[in-house]
């Protein structure tokens, strides 16, 4: 048996909205740790496929930058996204209704500041698919990975709102130790799920890091460490402690590779992406000719002279809505 499982981020760089953490975790049956991780896109070849546009209409997981859709297209962009996600969220939970139902299964940090007008009200989803469509495509999943002994599946993401992220620098100092706090807690979640087990899991590498032992010492103090590899593009380390053994391999690309790493980073991204459906379409009922932003730094700039009124007039604090980082 194999507890193999993938994390990856959405909305580092970005001026507005959350930094998202996400997460995909199966239990494979019929898996042997020891000859590595299997090919999950081959174990689920019936259902899933690495291509947006696949004749046998299978579900695309694979880097979400490459399967979110342009603004400008007459399909919703999201539809990709949203297909996967709900597909492997469905097989465990049932369809949520709203974006707050999703946050709730996936997210059980709750870092979300409802405070903020633009999340006071829950929106409807899904936003690119009918019911039944998910409901096909999660069908059709879980006949899949129950002829392929994959037994389980779990989905989380840690979704930080702008005030916590704010909150976070001065703790952290930096972006990149929030982010890294935020996946220990994953993992953290991982070990809970299946305790005594010895969970791999392989985490997107961000940056030009390549050593992370001490973090981790810090993080996990009374476990005994080993280093098992540290080159250019994987780091891999194994711990021992009173919850059981863990590998963590912090790999670059690894979306490309490995499954669930592609699967966290579309949960990521589909999460970011309804938060900032939020935050769009409350300032555009209040500024009707505003452009929608993605946030990101000089879009971010134009978007805040725009709604600067609506800011004023709300008494909408700064660090509620704009990153110091």
């Amino acid at each position: 048996m194999l507890i193999y499982c993938g994390i990856d981020e959405a909305g580092y760089g970005p001026m507005l909205g959350p930094l998202c953490i996400g997460l995909s975790a199966f239990r494979i049956d019929d898996a042997e740790p020891a000859k590595g991780p299997p090919d999950m896109w081959d174990l689920l070849a019936d259902s899933v496929c690495t291509t947006a546009r696949d004749r046998r209409k299978r579900i695309a997981v694979a880097d979400s930058k490459k399967l979110k859709g342009s603004s400008g297209s007459k399909l919703h962009p999201l539809r990709h996204l949203e297909r996967g996600v709900l597909a492997f969220t469905c097989m465990n939970n049932g369809l949520p209704g709203t974006d707050t139902e999703f946050l709730e299964m996936l997210d059980r940090s709750g870092s979300i500041d409802v405070d903020a007008p633009w999340n006071i009200d829950p929106m409807d989803i899904p936003v690119a698919h009918s019911e039944d469509t998910i409901g096909i495509a999660s069908s059709m999943l879980a006949r899949t990975c129950d002829m392929a002994g994959v037994r389980e599946c779990m989905l989380g993401c840690e979704c930080i709102d702008v005030q916590r992220f704010n909150e976070q620098v001065q703790l952290f100092r930096n972006k990149s130790g929030i982010n890294f706090s935020a996946i220990m807690r994953l993992v953290q979640q991982v070990r809970e799920r299946w305790p005594g087990e010895h969970p791999r899991v392989i985490i997107d590498r961000q940056g030009g890091r390549q050593h992370y032992l001490r973090p981790l010492q810090m993080t996990f103090p009374d476990a005994r460490m080993e280093i098992l590899g540290e080159s250019e593009r994987v780091s891999r380390y194994r711990l021992d402690d009173d919850s059981g053994p863990l590998t963590l391999s912090f790999e670059t690309a690894s979306e490309t590779t490995h499954l669930p790493v592609a699967l966290a980073s579309m949960v990521a991204k589909y999460t970011r992406e309804l938060m900032m459906r939020r935050l769009n379409c409350f300032f555009t009922r209040e500024v009707p000719d505003l452009d929608p932003t993605a946030g990101y730094v000089q879009d971010a700039r134009r978007y805040l002279i725009e709604v600067e009124p609506v800011i004023k007039r709300l008494g909408v604090p700064r660090e509620q809505l704009v990153r110091s980082l």
